[in-house]
């Protein structure tokens, strides 16, 4: 029995990608599909990281192929590409780096840096290569964080970043002793991460994590303006007063031109370690309304764990340290919704421009 190939595509357009709601046809991410005899093959690029999901996509292609009559050999070669997105108008793109991606939050003690570094390291597990700017001058915790110690080495050119669990990291908190209060007025503070961000050699990064200083004020939004931001992610508790906030950093992203990648809530449930009652302490959903109302994604919610606090303050954050845990598990599905976000965004085509430069002969 010969195949039938309007059958076949019909069959393959059927196979919902889990991770973004759509089919892999319609979107011409299923290409070179060949058909000999009784055997098929095709390609599908996902543009999102995802070392985790090939193989169960792999088989929903490959089982829909093989439910066509005639069909009895399918091969789908399944693999992601991640591309540079759009950022604001008039912003170039940082060398080195496709995309970035900042962690932001409207007051202090959410989380937020908890929350960053465990988003990195779960895109890391997905097969991204992740850098890590610790932009938060006055409250640096990234190195702690994520376990790195020394000076960044400096060519007289540009800063080496770190590696921590796989991830490039780069932090004033590195340049300084511990403890070591940054008594810093604004355009210092500015300027300082101006050449944090520009001077550091970012190694082919697909994505750049920016930890952001909490708050909306002169700092953030010189970053906002100036930085080649891809999309924020915005960290908040379901607490009012943090809500409040939350909103304030979606508002400030909001009037520079940046995308909302969506709201993370911290906090959100404290589940007892001893009878597992669950009581929510900063009160309940929150974030979800918030998200709502502001017509953004709700990412998803982490509990308030005591296992997530120490095992960041240890440097081996949740992710790396308790790769099994269902907080883990939580963070992994928040990246991956993050960088499906990013992926759907319009392509960066400013590369492709030549430099013109003008000077007087």
């Amino acid at each position: 029995m010969s195949m039938d190939q309007a059958a076949l595509m019909a069959a393959l357009q059927s196979v919902i990608d889990p991770n973004t709601g759509k089919d892999f046809v319609s979107t011409k991410l299923l290409k070179n599909l060949r058909a000999q005899g009784a055997s098929v093959s095709f390609d599908v690029t996902l543009g999102y990281p995802a070392r985790s999901q090939i193989a169960p996509i792999r088989q929903m292609l490959e089982d829909a192929a093989l439910s066509v009559p005639g069909v009895q050999q399918a091969t789908a070669n399944v693999d992601f590409k991640i591309i540079a997105h759009s950022v604001q108008r008039g912003v170039p793109l940082l060398p080195g780096v496709k995309n970035m991606i900042a962690v932001a939050s409207g007051k202090g003690g959410v989380g937020k840096s908890t929350t960053a570094a465990n988003l990195a390291l779960a895109l890391a597990a997905e097969g991204a290569r992740v850098g890590m700017l610790d932009a938060d001058i006055y409250g640096p915790s990234q190195p702690t964080m994520m376990g790195v110690h020394g000076s960044p080495e400096h060519d007289g050119q540009a800063m080496q970043p770190l590696i921590g669990h796989g991830v490039q990291v780069n932090s004033i908190g590195l340049m300084v002793k511990q403890g070591q209060a940054m008594i810093w007025r604004g355009p210092m503070v500015t300027q300082a991460l101006d050449q944090l961000m520009r001077q550091t050699a970012w190694h082919d990064v697909d994505y750049l994590i920016v930890d952001m200083p909490p708050g909306t004020g002169d700092v953030q939004l010189s970053i906002s303006q100036r930085a080649p931001v891809t999309g924020a992610v915005i960290v908040t508790t379901p607490q009012d007063i943090a809500l409040m906030d939350a909103r304030r950093g979606i508002a400030m992203f909001e009037k520079v031109g940046v995308p909302i990648l969506g709201v993370v809530e911290n906090m959100a449930v404290y589940r007892c370690t001893q009878c597992g009652h669950e009581e929510h302490i900063f009160g309940a959903g929150g974030g979800q309304r918030m998200a709502e109302e502001y017509k953004v994604d709700y990412l998803g919610g982490l509990p308030l764990s005591l296992s997530i606090r120490e095992q960041a303050d240890s440097g081996c954050p949740t992710v790396a340290a308790a790769p099994d845990s269902a907080e883990a598990a939580t963070y992994r599905a928040i990246a991956r919704r993050i960088a499906v976000k990013v992926a759907e965004q319009a392509k960066d085509y400013s590369s492709r421009f030549p430099t013109i430069t003008v000077s007087n002969t």
